[in-house]
């Protein structure tokens, strides 16, 4: 695998089995390359620029980014370990195979996105924005989820059971995922408002 350097990110490059490590590639613009079987690792990635990237069979640890953009990228076959973002901009995209282990992202924004195997695990969550979007096969393992958007998404074989809700938007685009009986009380509220049930004793 060869090793690169920040010169290496830029718009439509092609990096093929490529290491990045310890490097701050801070505001570097990477707008529609491709990473083929590369490994990110102990980066800054502070104002990185992915737009329309292609991420395939690519590693990403222990990054750190406050701000991170890749609206309309494919993300196929990637895994993502303890990484720390703030803002994860990524409406628009395909996520294909894609794993999450550790680590904290503050806001994940999936809207508007094709999804097909995610995996989270171990993640804490500020914001999941999966409105608008179409989601199979995801499943949650232990993560806190402070707030789930999931208006006018469409959901299939979805797993919430591992995840600890705080905050529930568009209550109703939960169909189609899998929760747990205690999480059903708890959203037992939304539900009833949602289908204008009125609730007297």
């Amino acid at each position: 695998m060869l090793s690169g350097d920040a010169y290496d990110l830029e718009p439509d490059a092609d990096l093929d089995a490529m290491a990045f490590r310890g490097l701050d590639l801070t505001g570097r613009d990477a707008s529609r390359a491709r990473f083929l079987d590369c490994e990110v690792e102990d980066c800054d990635l502070e104002g990185v620029v992915l737009d329309g990237a292609r991420v395939l069979d690519t590693s990403w640890t222990a990054v750190r980014a406050g701000a991170l953009r890749a609206p309309s990228s494919t993300w196929r076959d990637a895994t993502m370990t303890d990484v720390r973002i703030g803002a994860f901009t990524a409406f628009s995209s395909t996520w294909t195979r894609v794993t999450v282990v550790g680590g904290k992202i503050d806001y994940l924004d999936l809207r508007e996105s094709t999804v097909e195997e995610l995996r989270l695990e171990n993640v804490t969550l500020g914001d999941l924005d999966l409105s608008h979007a179409r989601v199979r096969r995801l499943v949650v393992v232990d993560c806190d989820v402070r707030r789930l958007d999931t208006t006018d998404t469409r959901l299939a074989d979805c797993d919430l059971r591992g995840a600890r809700l705080s905050v529930v938007e568009g209550v109703g685009g939960l169909g189609g995922a899998k929760v747990t009986p205690d999480q059903l009380l708890d959203l037992a509220p939304l539900l009833a408002r949602h289908v204008g049930l009125v609730v007297d004793d």
